[in-house]
């Protein structure tokens, strides 16, 4: 049994229906290291749901307390707080961007940094000045940003696959699901329907970008806006979808939606960015191409693939107990090693 502090942000609670992709993965990974025997402390806001011990110096996250409108601070002060109790554990798992990395020479705990996004170059050289920290990349594309600088482990991201509707029956339409932002792909998506003559349907939050550049687009019989969705309305478009398209513009180091659609049998009709090439098998639950002509020349391929193998790979590869799987192996390395030194 380890003693275990996991740290997350403070945008918003750490639930089981957490709107953050952060969150829920905080969740998930708490939840089943807590039902596998393991004293764990999560730090969160204080409406977080967990069954783990739940520390918090805020009631709730700057998502909804606009008086924490300085929430690099309250994020500092969040982590400090963590770290003042660093004796009481054998490891701290910090999910708090860089917040975590100035402390983490101030004490003898070993801590593992997740860093849920792309680390821009400031970020990545703050991390060379500490090449003892523990980094569990989230890809191996995201790896390569810090390989130089200290050993890295790859921790691939998991969902809980059962919570995802499987449907052997293949959809009427393409989907793409996310927020509508330049570097999500949205006009891309609909020049890709159009390419194909498949109908579309978009479904996610929107702002000025949606209005005055996807909007005008929008024309009903080929190309459908249902807006933000629940989680279960979620589940119900990625099932009832041919295949979910992601032609992000910009490289991205993991991507969720993918491995969610998989879980519902929905192969993905991806771009060749970032982290789509060690998600998605190419010919097994899905494609991906350098551009939308040769994407779409592969559409119909895709679709034809088969979805139970394509909800079978998911389980396998992206399951939240195979993530916390991981996590635990990097624990008890780290810990062990750590034991060595001061024995």
């Amino acid at each position: 049994m380890l003693r275990i502090a996991q740290v997350a942000p403070i945008a918003a609670p750490v639930t089981p229906y957490s709107g953050g992709s952060i969150e829920r993965l905080v969740w998930l990974l708490t939840e089943e290291l807590v039902r596998r025997g393991h004293d764990v402390t999560l730090f969160a806001t204080g409406d977080s749901e967990t069954s783990a011990a739940l520390r918090a110096v805020y009631l709730h996250g700057y998502e909804d307390d606009n008086h924490l409108w300085n929430w690099r601070f309250h994020e500092n002060m969040h982590v400090a707080s963590a770290f003042e109790h660093a004796g009481e554990f054998d490891i701290i798992h910090s999910h708090d961007y860089e917040v975590a990395l100035p402390f983490t020479r101030l004490l003898d705990t070993p801590v593992v940094h997740t860093y849920h996004v792309t680390p821009n170059d400031d970020i990545v050289r703050a991390y060379a000045r500490y090449p003892e920290v523990h980094i569990a990349a989230i890809s191996h594309y995201q790896r390569l940003a810090f390989e130089e600088n200290c050993p890295i482990a790859v921790v691939h991201h998991g969902i809980d696959t059962d919570a995802f509707p499987f449907n052997q029956a293949r959809g009427d339409y393409l989907l793409f699901l996310g927020r509508i932002i330049p570097r999500k792909g949205a006009i891309e998506a609909i020049e890709l329907a159009r390419r194909v003559g498949i109908r579309l349907v978009m479904a996610g939050p929107g702002g000025d970008y949606f209005r005055e550049e996807v909007e005008p687009l929008i024309d009903g019989p080929l190309i459908e806006y249902v807006g933000p969705v629940d989680t279960e309305r979620r589940g119900s478009l990625l099932a009832g979808a041919a295949a979910l398209v992601f032609p992000i513009v910009a490289p991205e180091p993991f991507g969720l939606v993918m491995i969610e659609a998989m879980a519902c049998g929905t192969p993905v009709a991806a771009l060749d960015r970032g982290a789509v090439p060690e998600i998605v098998e190419d010919g097994v639950t899905g494609c991906y191409a350098h551009d939308l002509e040769s994407l779409a020349a592969r559409i119909p391929a895709t679709l034809e693939l088969d979805r139970s193998r394509v909800r079978r790979a998911a389980v396998e590869r992206f399951d939240y107990r195979r993530m916390v799987d991981d996590y635990v192996a990097l624990y008890e390395q780290i810990v062990a090693r750590q034991l060595a030194r001061t024995a």
